[in-house]
């Protein structure tokens, strides 16, 4: 049975496995999947099966977000997973008791990833249930990691909420958020961890009263690993996300002109955008927090689009090519429904000229999202690097006051 089912995994595509035994079913329920790393730092997340109108479709479960995940097929004893976002699958097959053992695989933009995944039913618990916690983890810490390797740091917030063992939470930094992070406390240990498609990270370390030491984060299919320490401060705050990108000093407008996703040529001095308030978006199909800015975006836009307000996406892609940047934006603009134009910069968010390519008037691109105010008049009032998103909690409430009250200027100005 291994033996055949190593040679098809190392067969040209992946066909499913006919070992002569009985189908077996994607079980309904919750699962508990692990992806296991070279270096035994397994990330585990869970995942609930349902039947809806006629086929199984899938939710990815971390804290109190549902991915869905409805390209799901079972064939044989096999079963292969289509993440909706960020390039992404699963080839399993069914073990002897109904579990699935396979490998999760990122196409990234000039090579193919890999890692072993198993996942096994009926398992609802994350973390296997442990000690009684002798830590209270709620509250706001200042963090700091540390990338040896790089010999580099960087600083966060973390903002955690613990009901018993179980623990809820993100990294806040000037960025974006680590979305949401699922896990426990057992007795004075965190352990942490977040799985969409393209976050896979996993978090440990011990907390003491004021202080959480001898942390270690683990993020994504290779070895990468960071040490990580943090500090209890429930007033500490970011810097403000206004000043991180601005304009250039005498300059007020943009002024841009790339393809849109049949190749038209859009313009920010188009008709369709004068005398308008116009947000643009700085994205990309590979970004999660832009995901959750997208799926916020989209839906205000169809409901406030008659307001006089226009919304204009700039995707910056992991590959110059058009044609590649285009089939990886359509099915992540499809699923939100996307209704204002995204154009394709032809510029890669690796690019360290990025900013000067495509927007010149702007000091630096810092970070994705980047979101860009425009009044009616053309002049950019205001530039937000970052997105707090719904795993910010009162953040994400705070933002989107604060976006509706920033359009509201923009239209009476």
């Amino acid at each position: 049975m291994k033996q055949l089912w190593i040679c098809c995994l190392a067969g040209i595509g992946f066909t499913a496995c006919n070992t002569g035994t009985a189908k077996k079913e994607l079980t309904n329920g919750t699962w508990q999947a692990s992806l296991h790393r070279a270096d035994g730092a397994n990330i585990v997340f869970n995942f609930l099966v349902k039947d809806t109108a006629g086929k199984k479709v899938l939710y990815v479960l971390n804290a109190t977000d549902k991915l869905l995940v409805d390209d799901v097929k079972v064939s044989g004893d096999s079963v292969f997973i289509k993440m909706p976002f960020f390039d992404s699958d699963f080839k399993a097959r069914f073990t002897g008791d109904g579990s699935l053992e396979g490998q999760w695989t990122r196409h990234l933009a000039d090579k193919d990833v890999s890692i072993p995944f198993t996942a096994k039913p009926n398992t609802a618990e994350r973390f296997p249930k442990g000690a009684a916690p002798a830590q209270q983890v709620t509250g706001r810490w200042v963090t700091t990691f540390v990338d040896k390797e790089k010999d580099k740091s960087s600083t966060a917030i973390g903002e955690f909420k613990q009901m018993g063992d179980l623990v809820y939470g993100t990294f806040l930094t000037t960025t974006g958020d680590y979305r949401f992070l699922d896990g426990s406390m057992d007795g004075d240990t965190l352990r942490l961890s977040t799985f969409d498609g393209s976050h896979a990270y996993l978090f440990k370390a011990v907390v003491k009263k004021d202080s959480i030491v001898d942390g270690r984060f683990f993020a994504g299919i290779g070895d990468h690993v960071e040490d990580w320490s943090a500090v209890k401060n429930d007033t500490a705050k970011l810097p403000d996300e206004r000043t991180i990108a601005t304009m250039k000093p005498g300059q007020s407008k943009l002024d841009f002109t790339f393809p849109d996703m049949n190749g038209n040529k859009v313009s920010i001095n188009d008709d369709r955008f004068k005398n308008k308030a116009v947000v643009i978006t700085l994205m990309g199909s590979w970004c999660p927090n832009c995901m959750d800015e997208t799926g916020f975006l989209s839906e205000w836009y169809q409901k406030n689009k008659d307001r006089g307000v226009e919304i204009i996406g700039l995707a910056y892609e992991r590959t110059p090519d058009f044609e590649k940047s285009q089939k990886a934006l359509t099915g992540f603009l499809n699923r939100f429904n996307v209704q204002y134009p995204v154009l394709i910069t032809g510029v890669t968010p690796a690019d360290p000229e990025k900013g000067e390519k495509t927007l010149p008037q702007l000091t630096a691109i810092k970070g994705f999202p980047t979101t860009i105010f425009i009044d009616k008049k053309g002049n950019v009032k205001e530039v937000h690097t970052g997105f707090s998103g719904p795993g910010t909690g009162d953040h994400y409430e705070q933002f989107k006051a604060d976006f509706e009250r920033l359009i509201t200027q923009l239209l009476e100005s």
